[in-house]
């Protein structure tokens, strides 16, 4: 520090105590005295020490001129910035504290009307059960009357009746009334989720924090997800740099084989129930198949049947045939619900119970009773916004919308097969045409075919499973259509995808069955 004005000097050498410091040393750049240029600086440039006093004041003034002029002003605006980054501070947690209440409101009232629509389906599946149950209840009464008064025409033609009154009441034993058959009653079950919180998480919706000097580079191959978008996706919903959701989302380093078998019966589509075995299509039969691929149960339609979806709320099996019918399974029967106008290309239940119906050029949803409620447009260049729709499944955290597209010529198309992801109010959000980046360690093998997706599913956390027939491979995307991997390459076409409940993936590769692992949640 410089001496106050006013006041003597009183530093002195400190290898020759007591000498004052009245010289310069340039080369040093450094303050010496006398016996310092005689000694340890000798033949060094030196001059007096008054020498470099201007230079020294300018430096002075030079300070106070740059300090004054823009630190200090820079460090006044920053002292009022902090006013604005307080307010701002509060506003934002504010904001965000009111949009979580909101969607937890939401939440709850979603939960009321599925617990409402749940009752709704259980009063009016109790009512036709008890309308059987007194139908045959008055059928056994009936045959119970006719019974006794059969015994009593025998009793009386045994005590008085002549020869041929007891021939013909001999016969008549022989060909009468059958007792009634027992009903097939409707059945229902409800198993409460003994761990719902990740699920919780995943409706309630992306909570994004990232603590002061947190990296937001994850370096152990975890996927950061936002409500179903990775963030480095360019969806028009990714979310903004820098903030580490709640939910990580690990693949693994390779994919797990759980299962391999080959199927009884050719697989078109598959659909994962909740008990761990799977529903499957083929023809006019539908088969349920456990976990190894032993048939359980088998039901035959009349007609071919083009799709099957499972309905998240009810867990029945929804049907679309070629006769333009939309069907429900119940106790072992298809039960019409409704019909197209015309053929149904494939079928999807969401988890707002509508039905979603894949037709030439469009796909619709309906309520389970047939209205519909919603339908596709045109693009901007005329062009049907999905031309000929092969599969659909539903985001279950975004509940965006993704179709398979053939693009058939038949329906207009130009055979450049591709996946369309829409939102909710089926506007477009991003086409997925198979790009597989050039720097991925699986990248596209050489000879590859053009991308020809057939199958479609959504995992738990929003990202999407693609079945490339020609390929012989399942791709993995983010629900925003970054490429994330290639989950498993095969000898046969892929033809149809679904997910259980755990996250495993059922394949079908021509007759084969595989149960994949690819991710821990």
């Amino acid at each position: 520090m410089a001496t106050p004005t006013g006041q003597i000097p009183l530093r002195t050498c400190t290898e020759h105590k007591g000498r004052p410091l009245e010289l310069y040393c340039e080369k040093c750049d450094k303050l010496v005295c006398l016996k310092c240029h005689l000694s340890t600086h000798k033949g060094h440039d030196v001059c007096e020490l008054s020498d470099i006093t201007p230079t020294k004041k300018q430096d002075i003034q030079n300070f106070i001129d740059r300090t004054e002029q823009n630190d200090l002003v820079q460090l006044r605006e920053y002292i009022t910035s902090t006013d604005t980054l307080l307010k701002d501070n509060t506003s934002n947690f504010e904001n965000l504290s009111h949009k979580l209440k909101k969607q937890t409101e939401k939440l709850k009232q979603d939960l009321d009307l599925l617990t409402a629509q749940t009752l709704s389906f259980y009063h009016k599946m109790e009512e036709d059960n008890i309308k059987l149950i007194q139908k045959y209840k008055q059928d056994l009464e009936m045959y119970n009357k006719q019974l006794g008064q059969q015994i009593q025409e025998c009793k009386e033609a045994l005590q008085h009746g002549s020869h041929i009154e007891i021939y013909d009441t001999g016969c008549e034993i022989h060909s009468q009334i059958s007792l009634p058959v027992k009903p097939v009653l409707g059945t229902a079950s409800f198993t409460p989720n003994k761990t719902p919180q990740h699920h919780l998480e995943l409706a309630l919706g992306k909570i994004g924090t990232l603590a002061q000097g947190q990296d937001s580079t994850d370096q152990d191959g975890s996927v950061m997800t936002y409500g179903g978008q990775n963030p480095s996706s360019t969806s028009q919903q990714s979310e903004p740099e820098g903030k580490k959701a709640v939910t990580m989302y690990k693949l693994l380093p390779q994919t797990k084989v759980l299962e391999d078998w080959r199927s009884p019966v050719v697989n078109y589509s598959i659909c994962p129930t909740t008990d761990g075995q799977v529903w499957t299509c083929c023809r006019d039969t539908l088969t349920l198949l456990d976990s190894k691929g032993k048939a359980i149960q088998q039901v035959k339609h009349k007609t071919s049947i083009k799709d099957i979806s499972l309905s998240p709320i009810t867990h029945t099996l929804w049907v679309c045939d070629i006769e333009n019918n939309i069907m429900e399974l119940v106790s072992g029967q298809l039960k019409h619900r409704f019909s197209t106008k015309e053929e149904p290309r494939c079928i999807f239940v969401t988890a707002s119970n509508h039905v979603i119906v894949g037709l030439t050029n469009n796909i619709s949803k309906f309520t389970t009773q047939g209205q519909m409620v919603l339908t596709t447009s045109v693009r901007g260049t005329g062009k049907p916004l999905v031309c000929s729709p092969r599969r659909i499944s539903e985001c279950p955290v975004t509940h965006n919308v993704a179709v398979v597209d053939r693009n058939d010529k038949v329906d207009g198309g130009d055979r450049i097969r591709h996946l369309v992801v829409m939102d909710t109010d089926f506007k477009e959000l991003f086409v997925y045409r198979g790009d597989i980046p050039s720097t991925n360690k699986q990248s596209s093998h050489k000879g590859a075919k053009p991308f020809d997706p057939y199958g479609v599913v959504y995992d738990s956390v929003g990202n999407i499973i693609i079945g490339d027939w020609n390929n012989h491979r399942v791709l993995l995307i983010s629900g925003g259509g970054k490429f994330l991997r290639i989950i498993h390459t095969d000898t046969d076409w892929t033809c149809a995808a679904g997910v259980d409940r755990e996250d495993v993936l059922w394949a079908v590769f021509g007759m084969n069955v595989k149960l994949l692992q690819y991710s821990s949640v």
